[in-house]
């Protein structure tokens, strides 16, 4: 590689303050219209690459920053931000935290205003990218009122409206549907194509690989594979239930005066992993809190003629974090806490070390982990929901993921996992397949999965990437 790529890194190495975690890459150089995919273990530094590419390091994280970073002839270290958003446009691995106005169509215009464009070259940028990420019908919503795989869509909107010269997207596809995912992998080709340069920090990296002329630079870490999945087990399987059916009937949900699940039957039994996937917005985030009792519904809940003891992960760990570190995290408000378990949790699910880490510096994989250790330090007598398990996982997480639920499964605890993560999906013992109307197909994942009309009625694709062996 040479020295004059549009993005260019020398000798990075980069340490938090709160932590002693810290990022090494000795060089990179992104040429225009090349597409790099960075890959790694969760927690190995993607997010942090990523936040020195376009100056979040150092002008809104202070650590210890080595080396040096050019963007289209721009040192980051000494150029401020404003500069920078010009020559280049970052979209978060959590799109929600970067969401600034009251409509979908202002977040957009907001850019775009900032650049002192025309006002008709606005309104034709604000109308080319509503259509491209299939936001026209969601133009005059709250932002933060949508599906994380809309606010994800919006983000990547409104930064690829602005046309910067270079991208930096971490993860842009983890909340996306599969339809979604097959556009945008179009679209990043299409940008390459007429010259623009992108880094994409992604586990999901099947899709992206099909962007012609992609090059791929691992910054390694070390994955954990060595897991006692016996013990694993057998520390799940504590305190196992009776027999139960967890069900719902006429479940309506209504949100800011719109009709999200309406007259919903749901029926699942203990023991299973169960995996929910639909496109996005189709209510699925809205199922799993009406059945944990967070949302307000019409209809019946129940086990046994009771509330369920259900525990959930959300799709945005930040929501459900809040005290000072890990341990404080996982520990809050249980009473006579089991010691054991705890330790436990932390060595299975990867936390170990991180107990006096505040939470909401970890990477957005460790967050989920710790939301999982949360929900299972005190033991729901019925199971977890799970809400996009798998947004920040790598391979052996995801493996770590499947064990941990298919042990609750045999404790005889339900799983409830929403995915756009196919690969996923099919690893549970049965397949929900959701649109607006409702469930069109529910099954075993290898049988759901070859419903090509199913799959059509919800306005969805079944990528061969997903069943190809």
């Amino acid at each position: 590689m040479n020295g004059n790529g549009l993005i260019h890194v020398e000798e990075l190495a980069y340490c938090y303050p709160q932590h002693r975690r810290s990022l090494r890459l000795a060089a990179l150089d992104v040429q225009p219209g090349q597409v790099v995919l960075l890959t790694g273990p969760s927690g190995c530094g993607k997010s942090t690459f990523a936040r020195c590419l376009v100056g979040l390091i150092p002008h809104l994280y202070h650590g210890d920053l080595g080396g040096r970073v050019v963007v289209d002839g721009l040192e980051t270290a000494s150029t401020p931000l404003w500069r920078l958003t010009e020559r280049v446009g970052m979209v978060f691995q959590n799109p929600a935290s970067q969401m600034l106005a009251a409509t979908v169509e202002d977040e957009i215009i907001f850019g775009l205003e900032n650049l002192g464009l025309p006002r008709d070259e606005i309104e034709e940028r604000l109308e080319a990218a509503l259509a491209g990420f299939q936001l026209q019908d969601l133009r005059q919503r709250t932002p933060l009122t949508l599906s994380g795989g809309e606010q994800q869509r919006l983000a990547l909107a409104a930064i690829t409206a602005r046309r910067p010269p270079a991208l930096v997207l971490d993860e842009p596809l983890s909340m996306l549907d599969s339809v979604a995912t097959e556009s945008l992998v179009a679209r990043l080709a299409a940008l390459a194509e007429s010259g623009t340069g992108i880094v994409a920090c992604e586990h999901r990296t099947k899709p992206l690989r099909r962007i012609p002329g992609i090059t791929t630079v691992d910054l390694g870490g070390d994955e954990r594979s060595q897991i006692e999945w016996d013990l694993l087990e057998d520390r799940l399987a504590c305190q196992p239930v009776d027999t139960f059916t967890l069900e719902a009937r006429g479940l309506g949900v209504r949100l800011g005066g719109r009709e999200v699940l309406h007259d919903l039957d749901f029926a699942a039994a203990g023991g299973q992993v169960v995996s929910i996937a639909g496109c996005n917005g189709v209510g699925k985030t809205t199922l799993l809190r009406a059945l944990a009792g967070l949302q307000r519904y019409e209809g019946v809940v129940e086990v046994k003629g009771k509330r369920p003891d259900l525990a959930m992960v959300f799709q945005n760990p930040d929501l459900q974090l809040f005290n000072a570190t890990v341990g404080e995290e996982i520990l809050y408000k249980v009473v006579d806490p089991d010691m054991a378990w705890y330790h436990g949790l932390l060595d299975l699910l990867g936390l170990d070390g991180y107990q006096d880490t505040p939470p909401l510096l970890l990477s957005e994989g460790e967050k989920k982990r710790v939301a999982l250790a949360i929900a299972l330090m005190r033991k729901p007598a019925h199971g977890v929901l799970l809400d996009e398990p798998a947004l920040g996982q790598d391979a052996t997480h995801k493996a770590r993921l499947v064990h941990v639920a298919r042990a609750l499964a045999r404790a005889g605890r339900l799983v409830v996992m929403t995915t756009h993560d196919l690969s996923l999906a099919a690893q549970a013992d049965r397949l929900l397949l959701m649109d607006e109307s409702g469930f069109v197909a529910d099954g075993p994942p290898d049988t759901v999965l070859r419903d090509e009309a199913a799959w059509r009625r919800a306005g969805l694709i079944v990528p061969d990437w997903v069943t190809a062996p």
